[in-house]
């Protein structure tokens, strides 16, 4: 059970200090609220503000991504902690040991709902892999809509309830979250790793965790999809 990367590659790329960035074959801190809207906007939040309207704060491309060789990784700032969409207490230190795979998803997200079967699917692939997935939810400002979207899309993990993204001031320092969707890897040893930006495929979330995790994974979506051009 695992998904491949095929030979495209996303549209574009992020650079940052210490980020060892390169294009991808398609393949806690509790503060204000207003201090995680200002993170967000000053490192490049797509819209103006961060409304709950599910028409900002997004991006829909394929995204940039990032990855950091293992000498310049750092631990999320505090804990990474909550409860659960459904109220039940969860923390990123729950999973010690494992390689985290951490969605920031709202309802609202059009591109967010586009990307769930795809990180549904790779959470039930990588289960006995040492590879574990949490999200956050963010701007969900009704823990139903929030409860009915992880329902719908048959999530098989959990989320941590953040609709203020007071969990996302956490990354600062590393590889904070950019936008909705972004996808943020914390390795074995508890260290941001990676971050995906923007809606996210199969080739990419895979080829991503295998440079965390520093092997090949198997992914039967590789014997089925068709490299870029093929079919055309």
């Amino acid at each position: 059970m695992r998904p491949t990367r095929s030979s495209g590659r996303p549209r574009s790329e992020v650079r940052e200090p210490g980020v060892a960035t390169r294009a991808r074959r398609t393949a806690g801190a509790r503060v204000t609220s207003a201090a995680a809207a200002a993170l967000l906007a000053l490192t490049g939040c797509t819209g103006p503000s961060l409304s709950s309207s599910g028409e900002q704060g997004f991006v829909t491309s394929d995204g940039s991504v990032s990855v950091l060789e293992p000498s310049e990784r750092k631990p999320p700032q505090g804990d990474v902690a909550g409860e659960t969409v459904d109220g039940d207490p969860v923390a990123l230190a729950d999973f010690a040991g494992d390689v985290v795979v951490m969605p920031v998803w709202g309802s609202w997200c059009g591109p967010c709902i586009a990307e769930a079967p795809v990180l549904a699917a790779a959470a039930r692939d990588l289960a006995d892999d040492g590879v574990s997935f949490l999200g956050i939810n963010n701007r969900d400002y009704d823990a139903a809509s929030a409860r009915q979207f992880t329902e719908n899309n048959d999530l098989p993990y959990d989320s941590i309830y953040d609709p203020e993204g007071n969990l996302l001031l956490s990354f600062r320092g590393t590889l904070p979250p950019l936008s909705v969707p972004t996808t943020v890897v914390v390795d074995a040893e508890g260290r941001v790793a990676a971050r995906i930006i923007g809606e996210l495929n199969t080739s990419t979330l895979y080829g991503v965790i295998e440079d965390v995790v520093g092997r090949q994974l198997r992914t039967p979506q590789r014997s089925t999809e068709a490299p870029e051009g093929e079919g055309a």
